[in-house]
């Protein structure tokens, strides 16, 4: 008896072996062939007729843009490419919403504030992160705009393939990503400063990127949201660069005998910065509760721009420890403006205590259920930095008619947030 019974035991374990492995060689099919379809569907797209932006690296972590000329900055956030066989449809999608607002805005360079890839295997079917960036990449690399990325929680997992490390090589292979691991005594990847600098030498304005990390206090498949925070060394870096960049324009105005130099270049002597992460600071979540509770109006520190908060339970998700990053921006007087992602339905820009504090507009098709039938919370967000070093800034939501094409899905635009 106990002979039968063990061997109908085995059988069953083997049926279940044998299904197994039928589901992961199916599985593994439909990944590379989709995942083959979708590359050449991002090699499909026209590159953008854009001039060429003059960028050189000239120091570990330090670059330059030159120009005279206004510039156009695109921050896109949260495109969570999936790379597997459960997403494929919706990657397509996320191709279609990049490629046409690229195509439309035609931007000087593009800046990506985390999440490139989201290799979530109950929602993407795979592990492999690599599968979403390279999707990303590609498409990138089609449309000819010079880019780079500020790392999210999500691009690279605790169990996801490949580290930070792999993902930066990978980056670093594509002749229009700017991307470099930054400087090797500050913590994270992708540490970097973009100084737009004019004919006369002088910085007009800083781009920083900074690692936001992902997750903390042992949440290390991110399931109680305890994120991490910027780091010290990250904080002593930023500092280093807006002093460095302050010295340097100085020095330059201060050798100069020609009178119109300095008139051309008034705002040298404090050149401002704008900052790119994934995770929001504190101070989003101080600034919108403020808000909130002077019965969404303006008070002495708040000051709003646009956008709804359209996320539910705390509304802004940061870092679970204290930093001093914006106490040292409102120090340095360099930083006037931060962008951010991770919030998907979040795309509100308020100012708090003198700075900028700007929600990106989320592409994710993916990570939140049903968030693909929506559309009020899609799109990127133009950033103008002028001549002068000044900067305009608005939300595009993708719906709108200048990003209309015949790949373009249907969407409830539903409303965002609450003003009651």
């Amino acid at each position: 008896m106990k002979t039968k019974r063990g061997k109908k035991f085995l059988k069953v374990i083997a049926v279940i072996a044998a299904v197994i492995v039928a589901f992961t060689g199916i599985t593994t099919v439909v990944t590379v062939i989709g995942l083959n379809a979708n590359l050449n569907k991002a090699h499909s797209f026209s590159a953008v007729d854009v001039e060429k932006i003059k960028a050189e690296n000239v120091s570990e972590g330090v670059w330059n843009i030159y120009s005279d000329k206004s510039l156009k900055i695109l921050q896109l956030t949260d495109t969570h490419f999936g790379g597997g066989w459960m997403s494929l449809k919706k990657d397509s999608m996320a191709l279609n919403a990049v490629a046409a607002m690229i195509a439309a805005e035609k931007p000087d360079f593009v800046i990506v504030t985390g999440d490139v890839a989201y290799p979530v295997p109950f929602q993407s079917g795979t592990f492999n992160n690599k599968s979403g960036a390279k999707l990303f990449a590609e498409l990138m690399e089609t449309l000819g705009v010079y880019w780079t990325v500020s790392y999210g929680n999500h691009d690279t997992e605790a169990y996801s393939f490949y580290g930070r490390d792999d993902i930066t090589e990978l980056y670093e292979q594509y002749p229009h990503c700017l991307m470099r691991k930054g400087p090797e005594d500050v913590d994270g990847y992708g540490n970097q400063v973009f100084n737009i600098v004019n004919s006369d030498g002088i910085i007009t304005r800083s781009l920083f990127t900074v690692d936001s990390h992902s997750y903390v206090d042992n949440d290390y498949f991110g399931i109680m949201w305890k994120y991490d925070n910027i780091h010290e060394n990250q904080i002593e870096w930023y500092k280093e660069i807006v002093e460095a960049n302050r010295k340097s324009n100085e020095m330059k105005l201060l050798s100069s005998s020609d009178s119109a130099f300095g008139e051309r270049n008034l705002a040298a002597m404090n050149p401002k910065s704008s900052v790119f992460l994934h995770v929001p600071l504190t101070e989003y979540k101080d600034a919108w509760n403020e808000y909130v509770e002077n019965g969404y109006a303006d008070t002495e520190n708040v000051k709003y721009n646009y956008g709804e908060a359209g996320e539910s339970g705390k509304v802004v998700y940061p870092g679970i420890y204290d930093d001093n990053f914006f106490e040292t921006m409102q120090e340095l007087n360099s930083t006037d403006t931060v962008f951010c992602g991770h919030d998907h339905y979040n795309n509100f820009s308020l100012e708090y205590k003198g700075i900028r504090l700007t929600y990106g507009m989320s592409i994710d098709y993916l990570a939140y259920s049903g968030i693909s039938k929506l559309g009020s919370q899609r799109g990127c967000t133009m950033i103008t930095v002028k001549p002068d070093g000044s900067f305009d800034c608005v939300a595009e939501n993708y719906y709108q008619d200048k990003y209309a094409t015949d790949m373009r899905e249907e969407v409830t635009m539903q409303e965002l947030g609450s003003a009651e």
